[in-house]
């Protein structure tokens, strides 16, 4: 029999069913997900990804999800109703104040 250790962990409800529901659709374990997530720690000595501040830069729409934008989307609308409108020599100066561009 393996040599094995048990993993504890707690996380947030949601994010647990709905990992688990992405590894059941894809036919892994959350047992096997975690040791995949353990082996590449150990060949790349580190995560097996980049851990990093989100850039404060705009992203593309092609980058966002469907939900995403649509947020987006009424959140500028939201602001129009409200009356919140500005100049584009207005909304130049805050982008390039903000992501130096």
């Amino acid at each position: 029999m393996a040599n094995t250790s048990a993993v504890y962990a707690r996380i947030d409800t949601n994010l647990k069913d709905n990992a688990e529901g992405i590894l059941s659709q894809l036919g892994i374990s959350p047992s096997s997900a975690i040791q995949m997530l353990y082996s590449q720690i150990v060949l790349n000595k580190g995560m097996p990804f980049e851990l990093r501040l989100p850039s404060s830069k705009p992203s593309s729409v092609g980058a966002m999800t469907r939900n995403q934008l649509d947020a987006k989307l009424q959140k500028g609308v939201d602001s129009i109703k409200a009356g919140r409108v500005y100049s584009a020599d207005e909304v130049d100066e805050a982008l390039a104040k903000e992501f130096d561009i």
